[in-house]
């Protein structure tokens, strides 16, 4: 498991650094993601693995004992009764290890992202 401040170029280097289980987890959050917003691009942001679609989308990461998802403080604020079950802070939610990922509550979450996303005004200069 990544112990150190490794920098990675992709999604596919950072989840290969992670033991096999773990792997397997982080997959099945990227095609979950994946498959709620088909048009989003992958990325490396803030050291973890990102989707992007006008602007940040979500973001996912693995620890020891959880698989943190950040869907910005919206995602989290909209669905905080369904997540009221995981840890978590403004912008992020701990799902463990040890527990079902709750994929179709992801799947909401980022449905609800990609709309937001797409219906932000364009930034003005």
């Amino acid at each position: 498991m990544t112990t150190t401040r490794t920098k990675f170029n992709d999604i596919d280097s950072y989840i290969a650094s992670f033991p096999k289980e773990t792997q397997n987890l982080l997959e099945q959050v990227r095609e979950t993601i994946r498959k709620a917003a088909p048009l989003a691009e992958e990325t490396i942001n803030y050291g973890m693995p990102a989707f992007t679609l006008k602007g940040n989308l979500v973001h996912f990461a693995a620890f020891k004992n959880h698989i943190g998802f950040y869907p910005t403080p919206s995602g989290i604020e909209t669905f905080k009764k369904d997540l009221s079950l995981y840890d978590g802070a403004k912008g992020s939610v701990k799902f463990p290890v040890d527990k079902q990922i709750p994929f179709d509550l992801i799947t909401k979450i980022v449905k609800f992202r990609v709309k937001e996303n797409l219906e932000k005004p364009a930034n003005k200069k």
